[in-house]
């Protein structure tokens, strides 16, 4: 499909008033600016001077965790992020001259985004008949982040080629890379890279790409196979592998059969030929959400041990494989293509080491039991182009009271995340595209899924007996926190990440106050512990319901510590102060 290019001056500008509307809002949470009551105007008006002759002025609304809802219609004097970020900038922001520049690039190709999403948009009822993969184009992606679709490094026509919301599926090319340049790694069923071929192409493709390799007077057992993202080949692998190619130690195949449509997070495929496939993610050298989305060596190595690792946990666990169900989506097999000099050198920005790789991951499809459907968790956020959120639409489907529905939701999401906490002393990152939420086929939630182990599961730097067995090729790659930190991950990743934005959408639309909604989190919370009171130590050593938490802060990274500068390691979200816990209770 073609998505127009974003000429309508009405779109620009609602989509423009949304964003300036949600930067107000994040920025005001992170304390980035500090709104001021302004009283003559009302008890929700608040203005925030920028200049000696700019002052904005909005109405918002206060909610859980210290954050802000504004209204997107009262902003004045305009509706321009722009215009904002323009006379914000050196004072009241407090940014870099670099900073700025980048940022309102990320903003620009943000807004054209949301533009051509809103010219494709869809009511809340035909969203709940998509599958998961079709749903995945609908979505408008992170909560949190101001610039959530900056994606540094594509032009208009690879965003129209290559991103999420242009929905195109497509066949992806394969390359074969000499073992001395490549390594392969996989569960234990999957230990022989033949045997994931096998399963994963036809035969006849791959007795072509056999064939090829042989006609460059190579022997196809010397090469690993992997998928490659044309984007990435173009931009990344042909220039900087050149060397490689020329000598035939990276060989360019054709495409396999399948046709893949790209995810939410840009360089995951799922397979929509054949959607019991595993699911494939390359490695994008684009600047997205923070960091750049390359596939790190040593991480993509790890990959499926982290997977077997976990899923020994599970399956050993007569809670989280019978009770709970959990569905781990693993990360099963690997290939990680080592660049000659890039990888040598550990002082050089952290991009250049992630450039080329591939990690199979089981698909959700297979899963589901008859009946069942998946949707992420962040898709329970959308509204549609009527003001219609997509869970009033669930609810009303279900048949259920909005109370009820919210119950089984988090029945579905919080215990098997709380008992990996609290018997394992491990956590996922369950923001909204981490986690999917599983539905029966009245659409009521019934059972959680969770995917990408290997960058973004955590343990207990705090000695536990659970954690002693684990294998030292997890130990080396998994990051270890305190305690108090590792809640924050469930903090940060769901009641923050989620749950804050999900919970005036239910008051707005379902007529459930807010502080019922958490009121409903936090008996969830105290539900399992009464299920559990042998682990009665571990729910004071990792507490959820203290009075405060720290704030941890997003956007706040990009606008004060890091930049857009290069640097060696990955980024990390800044901590700014404390906010009030929800569910501390009365």
């Amino acid at each position: 499909m073609t998505i127009p290019f974003p000429n309508d001056p009405a779109a620009w500008q609602r989509a423009s008033r949304r964003l300036l509307a949600k930067m107000l809002a994040e920025f005001a949470y992170e304390e980035v600016i500090a709104p001021e009551p302004d009283p003559q105007a009302g008890p929700d008006a608040y203005r925030v001077p920028l200049h000696h002759d700019v002052t904005y002025r909005f109405r918002a609304r206060r909610g859980a965790y210290g954050s802000w809802r504004v209204d997107a219609d009262s902003i004045t004097p305009t509706g321009d992020p722009l215009h904002f970020l323009t006379h914000g900038h050196h004072g009241v922001l407090g940014l870099s001259g670099d900073t700025t520049g980048h940022l309102i690039r990320e903003l620009l190709a943000t807004i054209s985004a949301d533009v051509r999403l809103d010219a494709t948009a869809l009511t809340a009822a035909e969203l709940a008949d998509l599958d998961y993969a079709e749903l995945e184009g609908h979505q408008t992606g992170h909560p949190w982040l101001v610039a959530n679709k900056g994606r540094v490094g594509f032009s208009a026509a690879d965003s129209e080629q290559w991103a999420p919301e242009a929905r195109r599926q497509h066949r992806l090319p394969w390359i074969a890379v000499h073992r001395d340049l490549a390594e392969y790694r996989g569960t234990r069923t999957l230990e022989n890279p033949d045997k994931l071929y096998a399963e994963e192409l036809p035969s006849d493709v791959l007795a072509g790409f056999h064939r090829l390799i042989a006609e460059r007077g190579r022997e196809p057992a010397d090469y690993l196979l992997l998928p490659v993202h044309p984007w990435q080949w173009d931009q990344i692998v042909a220039p900087l592998f050149a060397p490689a190619l020329a000598d035939g130690t990276i060989i360019h195949l054709t495409t396999d059969t399948d046709l893949r449509m790209p995810q939410q997070s840009i360089r995951t495929f799922l397979n929509t030929s054949r959607p019991q496939r595993r699911t494939v993610k390359l490695p994008l050298s684009v600047l997205n959400t923070l960091v750049w989305r390359g596939l790190p060596t040593e991480r993509t190595l790890a990959a499926p041990a982290v997977t077997a690792w976990m899923h020994g946990l599970r399956d050993h666990d007569r809670f989280l494989r019978d009770e709970a169900r959990v569905i781990l989506l693993g990360e099963v097999a690997s290939v990680s293509v080592a660049h000659p000099q890039y990888d040598k050198l550990p002082a050089v920005p952290y991009q250049y080491r992630e450039l080329l790789g591939c990690i199979w991951r089981e698909p959700i499809a297979a899963s589901l039991d008859p009946g069942e459907r998946a949707r992420t968790l962040a898709s329970l956020l959308h509204t549609d182009r009527d003001g219609r959120a997509f869970t009033a639409e669930l609810v009303e489907r279900s048949g259920l009271a909005p109370e009820i529905w919210l119950r089984h939701l988090f029945a579905a999401i919080l215990p098997p995340l709380l008992h990996f906490l609290y018997r394992y002393g491990t956590v996922f990152s369950p923001h909204g595209e981490n986690a999917i939420v599983v539905f029966d086929e009245h659409d009521i939630p019934v059972r959680l899924a969770v995917k990408d182990f290997v960058d973004d599961v955590n343990v207990s730097a705090h000695p536990l007996p659970e954690l002693a067995t684990m294998p030292e090729e997890v130990r080396s790659v998994l990051l270890t926190e305190p305690p108090e930190f590792l809640t924050q991950f469930i903090h940060s990743g769901l009641f923050v990440g989620v749950f804050r934005y999900l919970a005036p959408l239910c008051e707005a639309q379902l007529g459930v106050p807010e502080a019922e909604f958490w009121q409903l989190v936090r008996q969830e919370v105290l539900h399992h512990q009464e299920r559990f009171p042998e682990l009665k130590e571990r729910f004071a050593t990792f507490d959820l319901l203290t009075a405060r938490i720290a704030r941890l802060c997003l956007n706040r990274n990009r606008l004060h510590l890091d930049g857009y500068r290069d640097r060696p390691n990955r980024p990390h979200a800044a901590v700014h102060g404390t906010v009030p816990n929800p569910l501390s209770g009365p």
